[in-house]
């Protein structure tokens, strides 16, 4: 049986800011779509993934939905297009709506069906025609939410937090003051009412304390309540809030999921983070009475190659959500089997001898060197599965979970590069008494197989793989043998 692993996606599939709807009987998502070792973020067209509801291990590529130059503000395609939202529509169609990096526009196209090819609608604009953000002083248009009430009342959300330089549309100047939203017509681009301010940003009155709005709108329902998601003033997390109406008051819930795991357990922080950080962006789904996170992770050293990934969501008490740690196996249903061949692709902690580091800081390429990071052989679409860890140095760690472990025998590696010494492997992140001693002596001349005994006590089991040694090494995949499959 195949099993589900984070990132949920192939290897080669870079889709960040997704947003998930179940539509029918399966789940869409519906994100911006980066390049492989692009230089901006969100340089390629809009694609779609979706799954059967009763099978989240099953995604299939719908290809693409809408394109780049389709708009009219954009015919030569040199504006990326940014997070993307989809609803059904009053009347049955789907509207996707988009905005273009820093055009100082929203605009939303329509579909009949879920994943087909989208048909550029119209920017959305105010009763008397003149479009939003085409003014000095209205609010930017950034990072659309949507949400179809089922009263057939269309609410659309938006907010960015940094300034905002004069935009190419019409060198006009437009303010950041937080998320808002906006009431729309029946006919899904015209502004009924708004845009009013809900989210203030850090330091302005009514900001959620060490947790204020920065970007990424998105609203779900939840048991009649308002479920408002948007990245912090932190940028690694997604939080919540919950109102009663669309138009709130709303309450801050909570972080859903981070990153780095920072603020679970109380941890803020983020030179102790798990992972290396970079923005977050995504929404909430309830699948078969289960809800789930879904966000995205950096690859290559930057923050312009990302992937889709997703945690289930426990409920508390109150309603709310607890926060979800980060996993290796977010939509399997429960941990990873404890026997078979993985990719060292789907670690979901990864560290440095020196710990992590944040991708949305420049630092020198010297400093950059010392720390692993996912990456992969190939070019930019090539759907070949040939990504992996590369520039593994003394003290760097990468670590999955979870897996069900049994009978453990032995674990062995593919791994290259040029090294001495040893990956160890433990059922702890500091690996101070390892289970397994991999033996590394590596000339640089291709992938190798090594392997050793292993004995982890039986249980749901994280695992960690620690390199102690000189050199460097890239690692591919390992391999649990002996336990029950």
């Amino acid at each position: 049986m195949e099993q589900a692993f984070n990132p949920y996606l192939p290897g080669w599939e870079y889709i960040p800011d997704g947003e998930p709807h179940v539509f029918g009987d399966r789940v869409y998502v519906y994100g911006s779509h980066d390049r492989f070792g692009g230089p901006l973020f969100c340089m390629n067209d809009y694609v779609c993934w979706s799954a059967p509801v009763d099978n989240l291990r099953d995604w299939r590529c719908e290809g693409v939905i809408y394109r780049k130059y389709q708009d009219p503000m954009n015919r030569s395609g040199r504006r990326c297009l940014y997070a993307p939202d989809v609803t059904r529509g009053p009347d049955g169609r789907y509207y996707l709506y988009y905005a273009f990096d820093f055009l100082g526009v929203m605009a939303v196209a329509v579909c009949d069906t879920p994943a087909g090819q989208y048909q550029f609608h119209g920017h959305v604009k105010f009763k008397d025609g003149h479009i939003w953000g085409t003014k000095s002083g209205e609010p930017f248009p950034f990072d659309p939410g949507v949400l179809t009430d089922d009263d057939g009342r269309v609410w659309l959300y938006s907010g960015f937090a940094t300034k905002v330089p004069p935009v190419a549309s019409g060198f006009h100047n437009l303010t950041n003051p937080g998320g808002v939203v906006l009431e729309l017509e029946p006919d899904m681009v015209t502004i009924k009412s708004g845009p009013d301010l809900l989210f203030p940003t850090k330091g302005k009155q009514g900001a959620f304390e060490n947790h204020a709005f920065f970007e990424a709108s998105s609203i779900r329902k939840v048991d009649g309540q308002y479920c408002f998601i948007y990245s912090s003033q932190h940028n690694h997390e997604l939080c919540y809030a919950m109102g009663p109406s669309p138009r709130g008051p709303f309450a801050f819930g909570g972080t859903l999921v981070d990153m780095g795991d920072l603020f679970l357990d109380g941890n803020t922080d983020e030179s102790r983070a798990v992972n290396y950080l970079g923005n977050t962006h995504g929404g909430i789904v309830e699948i078969g009475g289960q809800w789930y996170v879904f966000y995205h992770r950096q690859t290559n050293r930057h923050s312009y190659s990302r992937q889709a990934c997703a945690e289930k969501l426990e409920r508390r008490p109150d309603g709310g959500f607890f926060q979800a740690e980060v996993t290796s196996c977010g939509l399997n249903g429960g941990p990873l089997r404890g026997v078979g061949q993985y990719p060292a692709r789907i670690a979901c902690n990864l560290w440095s001898g020196k710990g992590t580091a944040r991708y949305d800081i420049r630092f020198p390429r010297l400093w950059l060197a010392a720390h692993p990071y996912f990456t992969q052989e190939g070019k930019d679409g090539e759907e070949r599965d040939s990504q992996y860890i590369a520039n593994m140095r003394d003290g760097a760690t990468a670590g999955f979970k979870y897996f069900a472990v049994q009978s453990l025998k032995s674990v062995s590696v593919q791994v290259r590069g040029r090294a001495d010494g040893a990956l160890l492997v433990s059922d702890t992140p500091d690996c101070k008494a390892p289970a397994a001693r991999i033996e590394i002596k590596l000339s640089g001349d291709g992938w190798k197989e090594l392997s050793a005994p292993c004995a982890i006590p039986d249980g749901i089991r994280p695992l960690y793989f620690k390199f102690t040694g000189k050199g460097r090494l890239d690692f591919r995949s390992f391999t649990l043998t002996g336990g029950v499959s």
